[in-house]
């Protein structure tokens, strides 16, 4: 409807993405390079005040996804300078249906609401309408109060453990992790290796289906997560239709990685006829 392309940035065989192609794709014409600062399969770190200045040097706005760094590392809106940023409140041991729009003030200012309802509007005429001032104008109708209090509890929660605390909880659980699996048989951890992982560690196992590993570990009171992850086009790119997915957190334990990798020589033992 706009006449928009929309372009990808490529990612290499770890999962990284290609900085030396952002010359090629960030151009002039470019008005708005969205990204996220954290892959929620491969655990990738994106160097996102890095991204945020080069689009800057094209003159486009930039969008951080941040739904998965937010709840993981110390984040400061301030110093990636970027336009926008966002994240979800599920992620963040916060309630579900609610999230966060950072958005820079004249970026917001230029912005037309997108949905419509009480308190978004300072007039109405029958033949027209102005809306309300920031940040009323994005807020349509009766909104999510109980959420909010509780997506605040939770920010309060997690600032009072310390956001770099959490991060060197979740580098060591996840290090050791890779360590743990990578000895398993068949196992391939996909994505980068040290710093540039976070918290998660997506795998295959030679010959069994992410599904199939995901049931025998729910039986042994293991959870994980199957399937695509809603990232399609990473599988495809990585020649897989579904990886198996442990995710770690600061209440997670040394001895509970132990347990999965147990669990998984098992997964293993059942599967070999």
């Amino acid at each position: 409807r706009t006449g928009a392309t929309l372009r990808y940035v490529p990612i290499d065989a770890q999962g990284s993405l290609r900085l030396d192609l952002l010359d090629e794709l960030l151009t002039e014409r470019t008005r708005l390079f969205a990204f996220v600062a954290m892959s929620n399969v491969l655990g990738a770190i994106n160097p996102a005040a890095e991204l945020v200045a080069r689009a800057h040097a094209v003159g486009a706005l930039a969008l951080v996804d941040a739904a998965q760094s937010v709840p993981h590392m110390p984040v400061d809106v301030q110093a990636l300078d970027c336009d926008f940023l966002v994240f979800s409140s599920h992620k963040m041991c916060g309630p579900t249906g609610v999230g966060v729009l950072y958005g820079r003030r004249a970026a917001l200012e230029e912005m037309s609401p997108f949905m419509g309802g009480g308190d978004m509007i300072r007039e109405v005429h029958m033949d027209g309408s102005r809306w309300n001032s920031l940040p009323w104008k994005f807020e349509a109708g009766t909104p999510a109060i109980a959420e909010v209090i509780g997506l605040g509890a939770a920010v309060d929660y997690l600032s009072h453990l310390g956001m770099g605390w959490v991060r060197e909880q979740e580098h060591a659980l996840v290090s050791y992790a890779v360590e743990k699996l990578t000895q398993v048989e068949g196992l391939r951890i996909i994505g980068p290796s040290g710093e540039q992982r976070s918290g998660v560690a997506a795998f295959t196992l030679a010959d069994i289906h992410p599904h199939d590993i995901a049931a025998i570990l729910d039986s042994e009171g293991i959870a994980i997560r199957a399937g695509h992850h809603c990232a399609q086009p990473i599988h495809d790119h990585f020649g897989i239709a579904a990886t198996a997915r442990a995710s770690f957190y600061f209440y997670n334990t040394f001895e509970e990685v132990d347990r999965l990798a147990a669990a998984l020589e098992k997964v293993q033992s059942v599967f070999s006829f």
